[in-house]
C-alpha cells in the first residue's frame, strides 16, 4: 500500500476496528457511538502498519476534543505525508 487513503477509508477502517454501524467523518470523534479511546488506538497500530512511510502516531489524537473529527485527523495526516515527502 502506499499513498494516502481517503478520508472514506479511514472512516471504514474504523468503523471495522470499532464495530461502530456507522462512522460519520464529520462527526466529533468522542462522540460518535461505539468508538473509544482503544479503538483509535488500534485504528492506529493498523495505520501505522499499513502505511509506514507516513510516521503516523499517537500525536494525531493529542488533542482530541469536540472539535476533532475523522476529516481532521486525515488532513493531519495528510500533513505528515507532504512532511515526509511521501
Amino acid at each position: 500500500m502506499s499513498g494516502i487513503p481517503s478520508v472514506e477509508d479511514l472512516a471504514a477502517q474504523l468503523q471495522a476496528v470499532s464495530g461502530a454501524r456507522e462512522i460519520d467523518a464529520d462527526a466529533a470523534l468522542q462522540h460518535i457511538a461505539d468508538v473509544d479511546s482503544l479503538d483509535l488506538m488500534e485504528w492506529l497500530y493498523g495505520f501505522q502498519n499499513a502505511y509506514p512511510h507516513i510516521g503516523a502516531d499517537e500525536s494525531l489524537f493529542a488533542d482530541i476534543d469536540d472539535t476533532t473529527t475523522l476529516r481532521v485527523v486525515h488532513g493531519r495526516i495528510v500533513a505528515l505525508a507532504a512532511g515526509s515527502g511521501s
